[in-house]
C-alpha cells in the first residue's frame, strides 16, 4: 500500500517496496507517463526533493525515501468562477468527479461563457482555498448528464489524458433508444465524420474515424429499449450517431431523431471506472439517474 499525504504546496509519497531501485526519472517517465516538457520543468524548477534535497533525478530510489513533489502552488483558474450547486462524486487534492446536469456546457467556448460546469467547479475550488487551473479530462455533450473527471493540476491531468487514450478509464452510460433493440447486446463497429450538409452533426462515413460502442439491453418494450453502453472510442456524439444509424435514436435527440420525443436526452454517464493516477486506490463511481 502506498502512503502519500499532501504537505503544503508539496505531495510527499513515501517510497514503496515496488519503486525501490527506479529512479525518479524512470518514475516520471515510464511509471506515470508523465510528458517529457513536464518533467523538465519539475527538474528545472528543482520542485521533486528526495529525503529533504533535490531529486538526483537518476539515482535510485529506495524503500521508504519521502519522495515530495511541488504539485499545490496557486495558479489562475483559466475560467471565471460562477455558483453552481455542484453534485460532487468524487475529489481529493487531485482529481474531482463531478455530475454535469443536463442542458450544461462542459466548458467555455468563448470567454463570455460563464455559466459552463468548469466555471461551477472554478467556483467550487475557489470557495475552499484552492487556486488550481481548471482541466476537464473527457467532456459530454450540452444534454449529456453525468459523471465527468477534472484534474487539478498539470501532472494528474497529463498522466489522466494518457489513460483515457490507451482507454484506461472505463466509461458507462445509459441510454433510452426508440424501438425494441432484437438481442441482449452487441457491438457498433461504425466509423464517424462529419456531416457535410449540417454544421454540428456528425454521422457514419466509411472516411471517419474508428468508433466502437458496446452495448448492452437491459430493459425493453414495443415502443422503447433502455441499453448501457461502453465506448473504446470517443467520438463526437457517438452514441446518439450510433444507435440513429442502426435504427434506434435516442429519444428527446433533436439532432439525430427524425421524431423526439420527451423533454430531455435520454443519454447518462452514469459509471466512471479509474485507477487514481498518484495513489493508485481504485476509483469507482456510480451516478444513476432516473428517467
Amino acid at each position: 500500500m502506498q502512503i502519500s499525504s499532501k504537505k503544503g504546496e508539496w505531495f510527499e509519497i513515501i517510497v514503496p517496496s515496488d519503486w525501490n531501485g527506479i529512479s525518479t526519472e524512470h518514475l516520471f517517465w515510464n511509471v506515470w507517463n508523465a510528458p517529457k516538457k513536464l518533467t523538465h520543468q519539475f527538474r528545472t524548477n528543482k520542485e521533486v526533493t528526495v529525503n529533504g534535497s533535490p531529486a538526483n533525478w537518476h539515482e535510485a530510489l529506495k524503500t521508504g525515501d519521502r519522495l515530495r513533489i511541488k504539485l499545490f502552488s496557486e495558479v489562475e483558474f483559466g475560467v471565471t468562477p460562477t455558483y453552481m450547486d455542484l453534485e460532487i462524486l468524487f475529489e481529493d487534492e487531485h482529481l474531482l468527479i463531478v455530475n454535469k446536469p443536463a442542458g450544461v456546457n462542459t466548458h467555455p467556448n468563448s470567454p463570455e461563457d460563464t455559466d459552463t460546469l468548469a466555471n461551477g467547479v472554478a467556483f467550487h475550488l475557489q470557495a475552499n482555498g484552492e487556486s488550481r487551473q481548471v482541466k476537464h479530462i473527457h467532456r459530454l455533450d450540452r444534454d449529456t448528464s453525468g459523471a465527468i473527471l477534472f484534474a487539478k493540476h498539470a501532472l494528474a491531468g497529463s498522466i489522466l489524458d494518457k489513460m483515457l487514450e490507451e482507454r484506461k478509464i472505463k466509461r458507462t452510460y445509459v441510454a433510452l433508444v426508440e424501438g425494441k433493440i432484437r438481442g441482449k447486446k452487441g457491438t457498433i463497429n461504425e466509423p464517424i465524420g462529419r456531416d457535410r450538409h449540417h454544421p454540428t452533426k456528425r454521422r457514419v462515413s466509411p472516411n471517419g474515424q474508428q468508433a466502437i460502442t458496446h452495448y448492452q439491453v437491459i430493459e425493453s418494450s414495443p415502443d422503447f429499449s433502455k441499453v448501457k453502453c461502453q465506448l473504446e472510442t470517443g467520438r463526437t456524439h457517438q452514441i446518439r450517431v450510433h444507435f440513429s444509424h442502426i435504427g434506434h435514436p435516442l429519444i428527446g435527440d433533436k439532432l439525430y431523431n427524425e421524431n423526439p420525443s420527451g423533454n430531455r436526452l435520454a443519454l447518462h454517464a452514469e459509471q466512471l471506472q479509474l485507477t487514481h493516477p498518484l495513489t493508485f486506490e481504485k476509483i469507482d463511481v456510480v451516478c444513476p439517474v432516473e428517467w
